[in-house]
């Protein structure tokens, strides 16, 4: 508990009742975009009253779930909320305004929302109106949870997920190219779950030559959409025909420079491709620049699935905020094989991309390591 204005009710069980809370928003987790996933919990006299989550953008924020279930007991109830009640109107009404009418006196809330132009200011309506606000409990995972968001609401960019397959011995391919299949059936699936767990999938030209993906997403939940699927194509070399214009999945855009050729672009565009004209960074297109455009259209979650080129740029300009490597049991090999991330790489070891917090997932024969760039 970081901070605190009065107490709780002598009855309440913070730690439970915030647990509660977590589990609650864990369930909306990769659905609300661009909205942050949270969970509620509305007590009184140490039982739950009213609990609920934010399932989807534009549905009821998780405070006014539980209020509704509530109903009168709401008034003189204590909230436990993963995090800060909002206080401004979008496509629903502030939850600080209903939390007021509802007669809610004491509110414990995991963490402040990070949105520069928001953060602290629903505690302070709530506070200066007579309400208890505590903050604090639970806020490492309540943070974990919103991360996504964090990152987009506070940089404008997505958070981008590095994701690759490799052997052993840290190769992609073989020196021949073969590529497919490094990994097992149960860590391609793993793959098309965290496709769909973010709101964009992004690959260069080069692997749609080399393995003219679809970069869909299997096994979608009812209600959820396909991610967006991004081509980084400098001299737009994508065949209007690759299977990622005439397969069913999420809407394409083709990321290039001014200086393309205008046929090839209106052939894209006939396949049903978005250009989109970046500005040239030393012959490529600008990674910064399109990661900003991508976070004007609401994407928060970017999984980067590239080969050498595109990971390598990717690394050179640090632009990257999780890695997931997909590690196969075998050694592959070869002056000539190459690794995950191509380019010039560091010079010294001194500047190599430092990661943090790395864990071990077992699939089938493979693992998963994940980390924090």
């Amino acid at each position: 508990m970081i901070d605190q204005a009065g107490g709780a009710d002598p009855g309440e069980d913070a730690e439970e009742w915030m647990i509660r809370a977590l589990e609650l928003a864990a369930r909306g987790r990769y659905h609300t975009s661009p909205n942050p996933p949270v969970g509620a919990v509305l007590t009184r006299a140490g039982e739950v009253v009213g609990e609920g989550y934010h399932a989807a953008a534009g549905r009821a924020h998780a405070e006014v779930v539980a209020l509704d279930q509530a109903g009168d007991l709401a008034r003189g109830a204590t909230l436990w909320v993963t995090l800060e009640p909002c206080c401004s109107t979008g496509r629903t009404g502030p939850c600080t305004e209903r939390l007021l009418a509802a007669g809610v006196t004491a509110v414990h809330a995991a963490t402040l929302d990070p949105n520069p132009t928001v953060s602290g200011r629903g505690v302070a309506q709530l506070r200066a109106a007579g309400v208890t606000v505590t903050l604090g409990d639970g806020e490492a995972a309540a943070q974990e949870l919103i991360r996504e968001f964090s990152v987009w609401v506070t940089t404008g960019r997505p958070l981008v997920t590095l994701k690759f397959a490799m052997s052993l011995d840290g190769k992609v391919a073989t020196a021949t190219g073969e590529s497919q299949w490094i990994t097992s059936e149960p860590s391609r699936t793993r793959a098309h779950q965290l496709r769909r767990e973010h709101d964009a999938v992004m690959v260069g030209s080069g692997t749609v030559l080399a393995d003219n993906p679809r970069l869909s997403a299997r096994d979608l939940p009812e209600g959820s959409s396909q991610p967006l699927r991004v081509i980084v194509d400098t001299r737009l070399r994508t065949p209007p025909g690759s299977r990622i214009l005439q397969s069913a999945g999420g809407p394409v855009v083709v990321a290039t420079v001014a200086e393309t050729d205008p046929a090839r672009q209106q052939a894209l565009q006939q396949a049903g491709a978005e250009v989109l004209i970046l500005p040239d960074a030393d012959g490529h297109v600008s990674l910064p620049d399109l990661l900003q455009a991508l976070g004007a259209r609401q994407v928060t979650s970017l999984l980067v699935e590239g080969g050498p080129t595109l990971l390598g740029s990717f690394g050179k300009e640090r632009l990257g905020d999780r890695i997931a490597a997909f590690v196969a049991p075998l050694v592959v090999g070869g002056n000539g094989a190459p690794g995950p991330f191509g380019g010039a790489g560091a010079t010294s070891l001194g500047r190599s991309w430092k990661v943090q917090g790395m864990r071990a997932e077992p699939i089938g024969p493979d693992l998963l390591l994940t980390a924090e760039v």
